[in-house]
């Protein structure tokens, strides 16, 4: 027999209730398509395959100590040697040479990169206009964290931390959705007690001035 809540309760959100905002399944939500595959692992070699690959890239910067220049440089070299070999040596593999379209970007990428870079910079305008002061302060002390901890740890362990974190969160996530909606509905609850708690002693305090009608 599934519980009961109380709408009063503090301790348990309702069942219908999803804390992280979602009604639909994450694979919906992140689209369906490949990328939606590579975070969820529903395809386990090409997702184990990104991960390895920047691993990869990750220990020849920071362990290893590679430079960014050289190791271009070194890539386009190999690139250039592998594909000089294989168009000299087509007919006595029995293998057509690489076609240099599939090397190219298509339309619909770059709308779609497109569209997210300027669903990007309409976020970061609202936010940054006000209308929200819960994500507006969530945004500084988010950025601030962000840049304090950039002081302690290089931009390429930020950046391979971050990595591991999208491509393994969500479907860690997808696994274990209601305890994390569990734990996520009593941290908003307490996330909300403090908003409203500073609202009444620091916001509501602040004087405003006479709006224009």
């Amino acid at each position: 027999i599934m519980p009961i809540y109380s709408s009063d309760s503090d301790d348990h959100p309702r069942p219908s209730q999803k804390p992280l905002g979602h009604q639909r399944p994450l694979h919906d939500i992140l689209g369906r398509g490949k990328f939606a595959d590579v975070l969820l692992w529903k395809n386990k070699k090409l997702s184990l395959g990104i991960l390895i690959g920047v691993t990869a890239i990750w220990f020849l910067f920071e362990v290893a100590e590679y430079h960014f220049v050289t190791l271009l440089c070194h890539l386009i070299l190999a690139a250039m040697i592998i594909i000089f070999i294989w168009s000299n040596l087509a007919d006595l593999i029995q293998r057509d040479p690489p076609n240099v379209y599939s090397f190219q970007l298509s339309e619909a990428g770059c709308r779609y990169l497109h569209r997210k870079i300027d669903k990007l910079l309409s976020m970061i305008y609202y936010v940054s206009s006000g209308n929200d002061w819960r994500l507006l302060f969530g945004a500084i002390a988010f950025l601030w964290m962000l840049s304090v901890l950039g002081n302690y740890v290089s931009s390429w362990n930020l950046l391979y931390f971050a990595f591991v974190c999208i491509e393994t969160l969500p479907a860690l996530y997808e696994r274990y959705e209601n305890q994390v909606d569990h734990l996520a509905g009593k941290s908003r609850r307490g996330a909300k007690k403090l908003y409203k708690k500073f609202d009444s002693e620091v916001l509501d305090k602040i004087p405003r001035g006479p709006r224009l009608e």
